[in-house]
């Protein structure tokens, strides 16, 4: 079978013999070619060219084109902050002030949606017949965020007829988007809502259920297949999310993968991920990579219905070899296992010191996140760190530790810290992979003045 014919299948909930494995090397390919993540991001020729890159060196059997969720956000006004390794992230909300409903749907000449056609149509040319191709759109729920900031955490409790309206609006742009993918030539349309790991399942039953199931309604609707991409803890959505009636749901590290599959099962919808990011992809080895990958397939009941891929977007500066290594034991599990069955794994040793949370002069908030500037949720959660900052000013002291960083990883270990992105205060874990409401936020550090 090629590629393509493996995740199709398994899609349609069809037996075969090997697992796919689908690498979400969005700036990433980049590195591969010598291109920064913003060259890859604004020039078509550059992007294809590391594109085929990918394909030839990850032997992907799916493989998303692009993987940003700004290209619709920034043509319905936000800002964009640019980086040379990472994709852009949204550094303004143009309904921060207002609680209008935009009515302007995006067209397929806008922004950066030609480039992003231009490269599908291309790659549809070059790899279509042996490689599934996703298109990645923004979810209704992160792209609402981008519109209105962290006020939308509070619009819930205080306006959910306000969020409604927005996630209506919200979900009609992902429609249209995705029809424009899926008339370039997309085998699969990608919905990738990071926030929703950030919600309780009342809330996503209250504000995200009829969107989503609209958006995957759309897609089915058009011939194309679907995918309910998540970062973060989203443990407690998994049912939820599989009751809008995807085709897959793709979790990261956050996510015990097989007990999550267990409750994938019972809905019948495929389940992806959760090879770590950066402790494994980024910081690991050839090695560690390929016991991981082994050992995270071991760890299943089965594995009909699971696709092998990275957590979310690859970092920009993972090692060649790594990848490599995750796709060999993806395609050669049984050679694999047996070449790393006495394998120790590498580990981070922390060399800092805690602070003395006991002593401290004042407040001190930690946010541990996979990065704020690269995860949507992680941005979120950091921006409603800072407005605590901002709200008591030099009365606290306010950290972010970034689990790109080594040190950052072996302090997580030390910390005991189980999901990302969370906040401590004075060293007691307060919020873990939800954005806390303002008015409570306050009211905890205020217990600690």
């Amino acid at each position: 079978m090629t590629g393509k014919e493996k995740i199709i299948s398994v899609l349609k909930k069809q037996k075969i013999d090997q697992i796919p494995w689908l690498p979400f090397a969005g700036v990433h390919a980049g590195k591969l070619k010598g291109y920064t993540a913003k060259e890859v991001s604004t020039d078509a020729g550059k992007l294809i060219e590391s594109l085929l890159e990918v394909n030839k060196l990850y032997k992907p059997d799916g493989q998303p084109v692009m993987f940003d969720l700004q290209i619709e956000a920034e043509i319905l006004g936000c800002d964009l902050l640019w980086s040379e390794d990472a994709p852009p992230t949204v550094a303004s909300h143009p309904l921060s002030d207002t609680t209008d409903i935009p009515a302007h749907i995006p067209g397929p000449a806008e922004g950066r949606i030609p480039l992003s056609l231009e490269a599908m149509k291309a790659m549809k040319a070059e790899i279509g017949d042996t490689t599934a191709l996703y298109g990645l759109i923004t979810g209704p729920f992160t792209l609402a965020s981008h519109l209105r900031g962290t006020n939308i955490f509070m619009d819930m409790i205080m306006n959910p007829d306000y969020v409604k309206d927005l996630m209506k609006y919200a979900a009609d742009v992902a429609i249209a988007v995705g029809g424009y993918y899926i008339e370039a030539g997309m085998d699969v349309i990608a919905v990738v809502d990071p926030l929703v790991s950030q919600i309780s399942p009342d809330h996503f039953a209250e504000f995200m259920h009829g969107p989503f199931s609209e958006v995957f309604d759309s897609i089915r609707s058009e011939g194309a297949l679907s995918s309910f991409f998540v970062c973060g803890n989203a443990t407690a959505n998994i049912a939820p999310m599989c009751k809008t009636c995807p085709d897959s749901i793709s979790v990261d590290e956050n996510v015990n993968l097989a007990d999550a599959k267990k409750i994938t099962d019972e809905y019948d919808v495929v389940i992806g991920g959760n090879i770590p990011l950066t402790s494994v992809m980024l910081f690991g080895t050839q090695q560690d990579n390929m016991k991981n990958t082994v050992d995270l397939i071991d760890s299943l009941d089965n594995t009909d219905r699971l696709i092998v891929a990275p957590g979310c977007d690859m970092p920009y500066d993972i090692p060649v070899e790594n990848t490599i290594g995750v796709q060999q034991a993806v395609h050669q599990t049984e050679q694999i296992r047996e070449m790393v069955k006495n394998y120790e794994g590498t580990s981070i040793e922390f060399e800092g010191e805690l602070p003395d949370y006991p002593n401290l002069e004042r407040p001190l908030i930690e946010v541990f996140t996979l990065d704020s500037i690269t995860c949507a949720a992680c941005t979120y959660m950091k921006a409603s760190a800072d407005d605590i900052k901002d709200h008591f000013g030099d009365r606290i002291d306010m950290v972010e530790y970034k689990y790109t960083e080594p040190q950052n990883i072996a302090r997580c270990k030390v910390m005991e810290v189980k999901q990302l992105p969370s906040i401590y205060i004075n060293g007691e874990l307060k919020y873990s992979s939800i954005i806390p409401n303002r008015s409570e936020f306050i009211a905890e550090v205020e217990k600690c003045l």
